[in-house]
């Protein structure tokens, strides 16, 4: 028995190390991967097959490259690897594993290999990406957070990029609800980017889940963000945008997301903020209007059998200059015409209001209302 066991332990370790090989072979990308794998099956008969039977799938310079012996990345890669996986919560999915997600599969390109912390079980759950700005305003912060929390507590999975802004605020409602989060990272599952959220990524590794397509200790670079949210969009049911710019990243995932099929959700702004830009040029295209976290478990017909927290405002204090400033940006000079009272008492109740979480103070000495 003991001899078998070894053997069994010893056979996922070269199928483990045939997958990375793979991943890490130059010249093939998950598509071509995948041809290789609906070709000749697992990558241990990719790896033996004949130069000849391999030209009928890739080209004569990738066949060969197959043909060499195993790259020293490779073999690297597997002694961390499986370093990494005796830490418990640790988990490599491969793209033939039954516990790999299925929304996946449905993309173009799904990564050969899935590098995870957590509760793996959550990459395959009914879930909602929530992107945005990473400088988000204190409202977009809040509406974030407000949304996560409700759509988790209906049961939806959060799923978001572990950036500042609107991503923290995302992880952190899901985390408050029964759905949890999921965190689709841009570095190797065992770094953490941005440093700042360090804490909230080991809290999600405990309650949630961290995945990343990218080989353990690859660091932050720019063209891995581009690239892992089709992840994100790919691993919902459908993408909401709570704040973006004209040119936000956070467009790339929602036109990611249309091209998979996916429902696309936005949070309207005001005329004048920026950071409502992205979001009204998705609604001009066909994303959805979403004013309240019933508007998206409509549209997704979502039974999930837990009750979505209402997202009502608090109720605001009786103020006149709250009734003055109303939902778009004004300076205090225009809040004191409009109110009748003094400057000098305008900025008083601004700087209350500010304190209370009501008012924003934004750049240029003007305000907005948050609640």
């Amino acid at each position: 028995m003991h001899a078998e066991t070894m053997v069994e332990k010893q056979q996922v370790v070269n199928d483990l190390a045939a997958w990375l090989r793979l991943q890490h072979l130059p010249g093939v990308g998950p598509v071509a991967a995948r041809a290789l794998l609906a070709r000749f099956g697992f990558p241990p008969q990719i790896f033996s097959a004949s130069f000849e039977a391999l030209r009928e799938v890739v080209s004569t310079s990738v066949a060969r490259t197959i043909a060499e012996p195993p790259r020293r990345v490779a073999n690297s890669q597997l002694e961390l690897t499986l370093q990494w996986l005796q830490r418990p919560g640790n988990a490599v999915l491969t793209l033939a594993d039954a516990a790999y997600p299925p929304l996946l599969l449905e993309i173009a390109d799904p990564p050969l290999l899935l590098y995870v912390r957590g509760r793996a079980a959550l990459l395959s759950r009914p879930g909602i990406a929530m992107i945005g700005s990473r400088n988000a305003s204190a409202q977009g912060m809040q509406n974030a957070a407000a949304f996560a929390q409700s759509l988790s507590a209906a049961g939806l999975t959060i799923i978001s990029g572990l950036a500042l802004g609107i991503d923290t605020q995302a992880h952190e409602g899901g985390l408050r609800g029964q759905g949890s989060t999921v965190a689709v990272i841009g570095t190797g599952a065992d770094l953490v980017y941005p440093k700042r959220n360090l804490d909230l990524a080991q809290r999600i590794a405990e309650q949630g889940c961290v995945v990343s397509e990218y080989a353990l200790g690859l660091p932050a670079m720019p063209s891995n963000f581009p690239r892992r949210n089709r992840l994100i969009s790919g691993l919902a049911r459908g993408v909401l945008v709570i704040e973006a710019a004209a040119l936000s990243g956070s467009l790339i995932t929602a036109r990611l997301a249309g091209e998979q099929g996916r429902d696309v959700f936005a949070l309207p702004g005001s005329i004048h903020s920026t950071l409502a830009k992205g979001c009204h040029a998705l609604i001009k295209q066909g994303a959805k209007l979403v004013e309240s976290v019933e508007d998206v478990l409509q549209e997704l017909q979502w039974q999930g059998g837990m009750d979505a927290l209402a997202i009502t405002p608090d109720a605001a204090p009786q103020s006149a200059v709250l009734a003055a400033l109303g939902y778009d940006p004004h300076d205090a000079d225009t809040l004191a015409g409009r109110s009748g009272m003094a400057v000098g008492a305008v900025m008083a109740e601004l700087l209350a209001l500010e304190m209370a979480g009501l008012v924003e103070r934004l750049p240029g000495g003007l305000f907005q209302r948050c609640k």
